[in-house]
């Protein structure tokens, strides 16, 4: 029986990722969590499921058990505070790594962000000195994967726009905050954006870990995980059809426009809010779904996504 070893599960990629394994595998499952009160899953579902109540900075403490680990997923992250964040994102994720068998050792399945990744899925240089603490790292621990006595095993996760949650999983960040848009659709319908992007889906995300669990890839490893690039513009297309809403026109912004606006409102951004400002289209070549080995999409489109949160229309045609 394969042992697998998961941080983050109390995440919202987490939650879905140790509900798919729990569901679609037997795997002897251990799941390392700060705070168990924040896990939202049915333990009791099939014998084979371990909460270690721990932390990431205590990994030493797991060295026997890792030692007998066939695949870890490591998707714990933290976000704020530079001390624990390149603590819990860089030594302790990569302490972890070095604290793995070579012998028995199948897998890692590591999640860093597409964030890092320009157009044509290289590393950006700016995230090295630009980043937010977060972002630079990420932009660390992934420079230093090649260091690991595993490294052939690391396959690389790099989550686009990650949505996901209800009401026994955290919301993303993005998810969240998907009500609000409603708010602002009265005044989108009618600008046009130069931008594009990706998005996934949590339970996707974890439709396409389940698969690489119990089939290791070869050859490259490293997977940007995200739907079809969508432009800013077709998004509110999309979104003001869906809310029945009337689009008669569209103004082009300039990037002029937008920095006098950032100005006026005293907007606060940081070195990298800029970047992304200035980069605007964070899409990728060869982005995955689960449709890429074979499964079923949950979540395929921004109308898929409102839906899936639970936006609704007022009405079917309105002005």
């Amino acid at each position: 029986m394969k042992r697998v070893f998961l941080t983050g599960a109390s995440g919202c990629i987490g939650h879905y990722v140790a509900e798919t394994l729990i569901a679609r595998t037997d795997c002897e499952l251990y799941m390392l969590v700060r705070d168990p009160t924040k896990l939202r899953i049915d333990i009791d579902a099939r014998p084979g499921i371990h909460v270690l109540h721990g932390d990431l900075r205590d990994i030493h403490q797991y060295e026997e058990l890792l030692s007998t680990i066939h695949c870890a997923i490591l998707a714990a992250a933290a976000w704020g505070g530079q001390q624990e964040t390149f603590d819990i994102n860089v030594t302790k994720t990569c302490m972890l790594m070095h604290l793995l068998d070579r012998q028995v050792c199948e897998q890692v399945i590591y999640f860093s962000t597409a964030s890092l990744l320009d157009r044509e899925g290289n590393v950006l240089k700016a995230a090295a000195h630009m980043g937010t603490d977060y972002i630079r790292s990420k932009y660390d621990c992934l420079s230093q994967l090649h260091r690991m006595p595993v490294a052939d095993r690391i396959t690389t996760l790099f989550p686009t726009i990650v949505l996901g949650g209800d009401e026994t999983k955290p919301y993303s960040h993005v998810s969240a905050g998907l009500p609000e848009v409603k708010k602002w659709v009265e005044l989108a319908r009618f600008v046009s954006l130069s931008g594009s992007f990706h998005f996934a889906h949590a339970r996707d995300i974890a439709e396409v870990v389940g698969y690489l669990v119990e089939n290791p890839p070869g050859g490259d490893r490293r997977y940007v995980l995200g739907t079809q690039p969508y432009t800013v513009d077709r998004a509110v297309s999309e979104l003001c059809k869906y809310l029945g809403k009337r689009i008669y026109f569209r103004i082009p912004l300039p990037k002029w426009a937008v920095d006098i606006a950032i100005a006026l409102f005293n907007v606060q951004m940081s070195p990298w809010d800029r970047f992304c400002l200035e980069y605007r289209h964070f899409t990728y070549p060869d982005a995955v779904t689960p449709a890429t080995f074979d499964l079923p999409v949950y979540c395929e489109t921004f109308s898929d996504a409102l839906k899936e949160r639970g936006v609704f229309p007022n009405s079917k045609t309105d002005d």
